[in-house]
This record gives structure tokens, C-alpha cells and sequence, in this order.
């Protein structure tokens, strides 16, 4: 019997995958737990429907991302901090100074997005790379100056 699995269920099939299982299992597991649908034609067409609404979406995502990915690339975060000689700061720049450093410029970035492998360690420019889809990296100038 074809099977349209409305959740991910182990061992059998993903969301949105449609797959041959057997009648018994379909019948007394799947359907009254809701886990799978029978693939007759107005499933099929509505799983169809399903799938052209989560492209878009995520085309609308993507283009969002390049959009904010152009604004922030256009952008100079300048922080201070305390420094000693050579440059070498006390502490450190964090991605969460930064993502509130971008907050205070109204572009809301989560600091997990933030790929910085070390905190900032040194005075002067660093391009920090910004992970805003799966698709889209932006580069981030962050410039530490003297406190």
C-alpha cells in the first residue's frame, strides 16, 4: 500500500516522502497515530501543493538572506576595548558583543550565526564571516579600537 508519510518516522520514511509499505502496518500503526496518509490522488495533489508553498518560502528566505547579507557587508562595527601594549586587548571581543553591536543598529543576528572560531584578541580590523541561510555567508568588518 503507497504511503504518504506526514511525519518522520523511523526506519520507514521521512516527511513528505511517499512509500510502498505493507497494508497491516499502514492500517494499525500509521494511520490512527496520523504518522502517514493512503497516497490516493487528492493527497497526492495536496502533498504537491504542500511542496510548491515550502519552495517559495524558501526562495523568499534566500532572497531575504542576500538582502540582509548586501546591508551587512556594507557595514563597519567599531567596538572598544582595553588594551595593553602591542596591541593585545585584556580581553576579548565575543560573537555576543557583536551580535549586540549589530542589535543596536536594528539588524537582529542570532551570535550562534556568528562563526567566529577564537574571540578577538588584538586591536584593528578583523572580517568576521556571518552565517544568515544555509546558502548565504556574509563578511562582517569588526573594527577594535583603544577604550
Amino acid at each position: 500500500m503507497k504511503v504518504i508519510f506526514l511525519e518522520n518516522v523511523k526506519g520507514k520514511g521521512k516527511a513528505g516522502e511517499v512509500k510502498d509499505v505493507s497494508e497491516g502496518y499502514a492500517r494499525n500503526f500509521l494511520f490512527p497515530k496520523k504518522l502517514a496518509v493512503e497516497a490516493n490522488k487528492g493527497n497526492m495533489k495536496q502533498l504537491e501543493i504542500k511542496k510548491k508553498g515550502e519552495e517559495k518560502r524558501a526562495e523568499e528566505e534566500q532572497k531575504q538572506a542576500e538582502e540582509l547579507k548586501n546591508h551587512i557587508e556594507n557595514l563597519n562595527i567599531e567596538l572598544k576595548a582595553k588594551s595593553g601594549e602591542g596591541g593585545r586587548l585584556f580581553g576579548s571581543i565575543t560573537s555576543k558583543q557583536i551580535a549586540q553591536a549589530l542589535k543596536s543598529k536594528n539588524i537582529k543576528v542570532d551570535k550562534r550565526k556568528i562563526e567566529l572560531n577564537e574571540p578577538i584578541r588584538t586591536l584593528g580590523y578583523t572580517d568576521v564571516p556571518v552565517k544568515l541561510h544555509h546558502n548565504v555567508t556574509a563578511t562582517l568588518k569588526v573594527h577594535v579600537t583603544e577604550q
